[in-house]
């Protein structure tokens, strides 16, 4: 073992202070990501939605992915209710949409389209989604201030071939060719 090295023991034994909320806020800017909305409706079929950059795959079978929503949130609460939820990931043109779902307007289903067919989970964003998938809630954890729930993916709807919108350093951005 060279002199650089530390075993698992050694390294359980390092405390090492709790990183703030800034900090880690300024770290995990520096590490883009895809652009989603989370949509679902409530029982009394209200759509409820908010953007989301908490948006990873789990596995492939069955397939899964996971959102990190804020506790409490309605949208939270209407697809934890329903126990459904969809995720539509937004396209390199739709950054006035995920500005819409973060902005907490309660009227951001009246500014743009969106559809839902019987067989969706919740709200597609017809006009600003590459892709949509439709999920039922499969497990749900909560850490600190967010819960994180777990999808089985019911339906992938493919909307536009157009490249993604990723938000990293605190901007969106479209994917870029070069």
């Amino acid at each position: 073992m060279s002199e650089h090295s530390t075993t698992a023991a050694d390294a359980l034994q390092v405390t090492v202070a709790e990183a703030s909320p800034g900090e880690f806020r300024a770290m995990m800017s520096g590490f883009p990501t895809g652009v989603g909305v989370v949509t679902s409706v409530d029982a009394e079929g209200a759509p409820w939605g908010m953007t989301c950059s908490s948006v990873c795959s789990v596995a492939l079978a069955p397939p899964t992915l996971l959102v990190c929503l804020r506790s409490g949130s309605p949208t939270l609460g209407a697809a934890l209710d329903r126990g459904a939820f969809t995720v539509n990931l937004l396209h390199e043109g739709a950054q006035d949409a995920a500005e819409l779902f973060a902005s907490g307007n309660p009227h951001r289903f009246d500014l743009l389209p969106w559809e839902q067919d019987p067989d969706a989970s919740g709200p597609h964003l017809v006009r600003d989604a590459h892709t949509v998938a439709d999920c039922g809630v499969s497990l749900t954890q909560t850490v600190g201030d967010h819960v994180i729930v777990f999808g089985g993916v019911r339906r992938i709807v493919r909307h536009r071939p157009r490249p993604p919108l990723l938000y990293g350093l605190r901007q969106f951005r479209p994917w870029s060719d070069t």
